[in-house]
C-alpha cells in the first residue's frame, strides 16, 4: 500500500500531501486509500519536507526566494523536497509529470492523469530565475483567477501578482459584459464584492506558498483621497476636490490638473516634502495592515510624459524624486520593525534611471523593469547592441522601442542599482491578439526568457489576461517550462505539449496554426509593416491578398477539428472543439485586417463591431480560455485608432 509520510509540519506541505495523494488515486484507479501522516522520523513511504529534513544541501542563493526541486523515489516511495515548501509541492508536480501527468489549461479539463502504474523519478533542479509568474489584467472572472492560481503553481510558476486595490476595471469588464451585451445581460458586481474575491485568490496564493505581489498603481491618489482603484474609464472633476488636495497634482503647462481627468494616470508634486511623506505614510499603513505581502509593488502613475514641471520638480528627473520616497518607505518600515520587501519600478518616465539620489537599504528593495513600449518582433541577444540612452526632456521624451534601446535603459538603471532586478512585461496582454495562430508569440516568449541571462534579470512576471490558452496554452506552458530551465528544447516541449492536446493528428493541427501565424505575420500585426505610418500601422495594400488567403486555411482547420470532436482524453475533446471555433475567429479576424489594410477604416470599425457581437455568443463556452472583452479591445484600437498598439 502507498502511504505518504510529512516530515515537517506546513500548511502548504500539508496541500502538497493533498494533492499528491489526489493524483496518485487518480493514477491508480482501482485501488484503495493512500493514507497521509505527519512523521518526521518516517523512512518509507513518500516523504514530503524541506531539504533540510532529510540532510541534503542546497544551492539556492536564499532558500526562500529560490526554488530547488528534488525527486528521489522508487514506484513504492521516496524523498519528495525543495528548498522552501512552495518547492516541496512543486517536487508533487514534477514527481506527477515524470510519470505521465500533464497540466495543460487552467481548470479540471487541461488535466491529464494517465491510468499507469507508478515509476520512479531521479530530478534535481534549482530554478533558472528566482520570479516566475502572472499579474492579472484584461477582463476577470473569479473562476479563471482561483483556477489560474491552481495552474501557475503546477507548471512551477512561484509569483501570482494582484494589481490595484480593488481590481474593478478589470472584473467590470467580464461582468458587465461589455463587448457582449447582445448575447448577455448584464451581471455588475460592487467593490465589496470585488474585494472579498480578491481576498479569496490571495487564500488560494498562500495555499501553495506563491510569492503575493500585491498594488502597484494607485499610491498617487489614495494618500490624497483621489479614487485608486482600476476602474478608469469615466473622467473625473476637481470640482469636489479641495485646494490642498489640488495642490499636490504635479502641475502641467502652468496648470495642476488631473492628467486626462484620470486620478490613476495623474502624477503629484513629488518636490513637496508632505506629498512623499504622505505616499511613504499610506504604503507604511498598508504594508502593517497588509501582513501577507511578499512583495508590496509602490509605482507611480499609470500615465506617461505627466510629472510635474515645477520649479523646485525639475531640478532632479523624477526618478531621483522617486527614490527618496522609496527611502522614506524603508524608514518607516524599520522603524515598525517591518521586513515587506518594497518593489519600484521603471517605467514610461521612470525608465531614466536616477541621476542623484540612491537606495540607501537595497535589501528591501527590487527593481521592476517594464519596458511596455518595446517591440515583440525581436529579443535581446548576445550581439544586441546597446547605444548611448537619449537625453531626458521633462514629458518630451522619445518612447524606446526596438532592443538595443530597451537595453540601454536597463543597463543604465544597472549602473546605479545594484541589486534585485526582474521584468514586467506584456506577451498575454494586448500583443498575444496580435499572433491569431499563437506560434510566433511562444517563439518569441522562448526567446525573451532566454534573454534574461544576457539582460540580468532574474525573471518575468507577466502583466496578462488570465484567460490565455486560446486556441491553446503552448505559450504559457513554454513561458513557465523556460523559466523554469532556460536550456529546455523548444522543439521537445513543442511536441509533448501538442502531442496531448491533440493526439495523433497534432502535427497536422500544429502545422495550420503555424500557417496561419505565418499568414498573418506577427510583425504586420505589431504595426511594423506599414506602407503609410501617417494612415496607420496597418495599412498596406499589398498584405490584402495574403490575408484573404487565411479563410482557406481556416476551411481546413475546421475541416480537421471536425474529424475529432469526441477524443479519448477530455484535454483533447476540449482542445478540438476549441480550435473548431478558432477557425471562424480567424476567418473574421483575416477579413477585418484586409480592410484595414486596404484603408477600409469605416468598414474595418463596423466588422469589428459585428465580429464582437457575433462571435461573442461562444464567450460562456470558452470564457476559460478566451478573454472576448480583451480581444474585441484590441480589435477596436487597431480598427479606429492611427497608433501602435502600446497605449491607449
Amino acid at each position: 500500500m502507498l502511504t505518504i509520510n510529512k516530515i515537517r509540519a506546513d500548511h502548504v506541505i500539508d496541500f502538497a500531501a493533498e494533492e499528491l495523494k489526489k493524483y496518485l488515486r487518480m493514477m491508480m484507479t482501482e485501488g484503495g486509500d493512500v493514507p497521509i501522516s505527519y512523521d518526521p522520523e518516517a523512512k518509507d513511504g513518500f516523504r514530503l519536507g524541506l531539504l533540510e529534513d532529510f540532510g541534503l544541501s542546497s544551492e539556492a542563493e536564499d532558500p526562500v526566494l529560490d526554488d530547488v526541486i528534488h525527486v528521489d523515489t522508487t514506484a513504492e516511495g521516496g524523498i519528495l523536497a525543495g528548498s522552501n515548501p512552495r518547492s516541496v509541492l512543486f517536487a508533487v508536480y514534477r514527481f506527477l509529470r515524470e510519470n505521465g501527468c500533464r497540466w495543460l489549461y487552467p481548470g479540471i479539463d487541461g488535466d491529464y492523469v494517465p491510468a499507469k502504474d507508478i515509476e520512479g523519478v531521479q530530478y534535481h533542479k534549482l530554478a533558472d530565475h528566482r520570479f516566475r509568474g502572472f499579474c492579472n489584467e484584461g477582463s476577470e472572472t473569479q473562476t479563471a483567477m482561483l483556477e489560474c492560481a491552481d495552474y501557475y503553481a503546477k507548471l512551477e510558476m512561484n509569483v501570482y501578482m494582484l494589481e490595484w486595490f480593488v481590481p474593478n476595471g478589470y472584473y467590470n469588464r467580464y461582468y458587465t459584459h461589455l463587448h457582449n451585451n447582445k448575447n448577455r445581460i448584464p451581471e455588475p458586481v460592487d467593490d465589496t464584492q470585488i474585494l472579498q474575491w480578491k481576498r479569496q485568490t490571495e487564500v488560494e496564493i498562500a495555499k501553495r506558498g506563491l510569492m503575493f505581489h500585491d498594488i502597484g498603481h494607485g499610491w498617487t491618489a489614495r494618500p490624497f483621497g483621489f479614487p485608486c482603484n482600476n476602474s478608469v474609464s469615466d473622467a473625473f472633476d476637481l470640482s469636489g476636490y479641495t485646494e490642498d488636495q489640488k495642490s499636490v497634482l504635479a502641475m502641467i503647462d502652468g496648470k495642476r490638473d488631473l492628467f486626462k481627468g484620470l486620478p490613476l494616470n495623474t502624477n503629484v508634486c513629488m518636490s513637496q516634502p508632505h506629498v512623499r511623506e504622505a505616499m511613504a505614510q499610506e504604503v507604511a499603513n498598508y504594508a502593517q495592515t497588509h501582513n501577507n505581502i511578499d512583495y508590496l509593488h509602490v509605482w507611480l502613475s499609470d500615465g506617461s510624459k505627466n510629472h510635474c514641471e515645477c520649479e523646485e520638480c525639475q531640478k532632479m528627473r523624477p526618478s531621483d524624486w522617486y527614490m527618496m520616497i522609496m527611502n522614506r518607505i524603508d524608514e518607516l518600515l524599520t522603524e515598525r520593525g517591518l521586513d515587506t520587501r518594497i518593489v519600484f519600478i521603471a517605467y514610461l518616465d521612470t525608465i531614466f534611471a536616477p541621476e542623484q539620489v540612491n537606495i540607501k537599504n537595497p535589501e528591501r528593495f527590487s527593481l521592476l523593469y517594464a519596458p511596455i513600449t518595446r517591440s515583440y518582433t525581436s529579443s535581446i541577444t548576445e550581439d544586441t547592441v546597446a547605444p548611448p540612452v537619449a537625453p531626458y526632456v521633462r514629458n518630451n521624451w522619445e518612447r524606446p522601442t526596438d532592443s538595443g534601446a530597451t537595453l540601454s535603459y536597463l543597463r543604465s538603471w544597472q549602473e546605479v542599482w545594484r541589486g534585485t532586478c526582474f521584468s514586467y512585461e506584456y506577451h498575454f496582454w494586448r500583443h498575444q491578439f496580435l499572433d491569431p495562430g499563437g506560434m510566433a508569440l511562444a517563439r518569441r516568449l522562448y526567446e525573451d526568457v532566454r534573454s534574461l541571462k544576457i539582460s540580468r534579470l532574474d525573471g518575468y512576471v507577466q502583466d496578462g489576461s488570465q484567460r490565455s490558452g486560446f486556441p491553446n496554452a503552448f505559450p504559457v506552458y513554454i513561458y513557465a517550462e523556460t523559466l523554469m530551465n532556460r536550456d529546455c528544447d523548444f522543439e521537445a516541449v513543442k511536441a509533448d505539449y501538442f502531442a496531448h492536446i491533440y493526439g495523433p493528428d497534432w502535427k497536422q493541427a500544429v502545422n495550420l496554426l503555424q500557417n496561419i501565424s505565418d499568414t498573418f505575420d506577427f510583425t504586420y500585426m505589431e504595426g511594423e509593416r506599414s506602407a503609410d505610418e501617417s494612415l496607420s500601422p496597418y495599412y498596406n495594400p499589398d498584405r490584402a491578398p495574403l490575408l484573404n488567403t487565411i479563410p482557406a486555411l481556416c476551411a481546413q482547420e475546421r475541416e480537421l477539428a471536425n474529424k475529432h470532436l469526441t477524443m479519448p482524453t477530455r484535454p483533447q475533446t476540449v482542445s478540438w472543439r476549441l480550435l473548431l471555433h478558432h477557425a471562424e475567429y480567424c476567418a473574421l479576424w483575416a477579413e477585418i485586417l484586409s480592410e484595414k489594410a486596404l484603408g477600409h477604416n469605416e468598414k474595418a470599425v463596423a466588422l469589428t463591431k459585428e465580429f464582437c457581437h457575433s462571435f461573442g455568443r461562444y464567450e460562456i463556452e470558452m470564457e476559460r480560455y478566451y478573454d472576448h472583452s480583451l480581444a474585441c479591445r484590441v480589435l477596436e484600437h487597431i480598427t479606429r485608432n492611427t497608433q501602435k498598439i502600446i497605449l491607449d
